[in-house]
């Protein structure tokens, strides 16, 4: 039986900050889930960024986004999910045509807030 990895990327950070890099070799599926607590004002917005030899990242712009979608309509990517008040958001990344080696998540901060992000790492058997 195949058991995915809860990784804690960033928890209960206060500034803008930068998780370390996860390795995500053999990922075969990952979901993300950001939050945004203690807000009075502004915003987080979370990215993730990839790696094939852990020091050239690039920006991941393939997560799926958890809207709503019509029978019609294909899956919604998205390059970074902005919170704006105390909520949470979920998000899978799109790697049926991918594979990187490392991944890490930025929670950009604008005024106040603490900022979290997990993901739920499955990989092949």
């Amino acid at each position: 039986m195949i058991r995915p990895e809860l990784v804690k990327l960033i928890t209960a950070a206060t500034a803008t900050t930068v998780s370390d890099p996860v390795n995500i070799e053999n990922a075969e599926k990952i979901t993300l889930i950001f939050t945004r607590e203690n807000h009075s004002a502004g915003s987080t917005a979370f990215s993730v960024e990839v790696s094939l030899d852990g020091v050239t990242y690039v920006a991941f712009s393939k997560m799926i986004s958890n809207v709503t979608n019509t029978n019609a309509q294909t899956k919604t990517r998205v390059a970074s999910v902005s919170l704006a008040s105390n909520t949470s958001s979920v998000v899978a990344m799109d790697l049926e045509n991918d594979i990187y080696r490392w991944m890490r998540v930025t929670a950009t901060e604008t005024t106040d807030g603490t900022h979290t992000a997990k993901a739920l790492i499955q990989r092949h058997a």
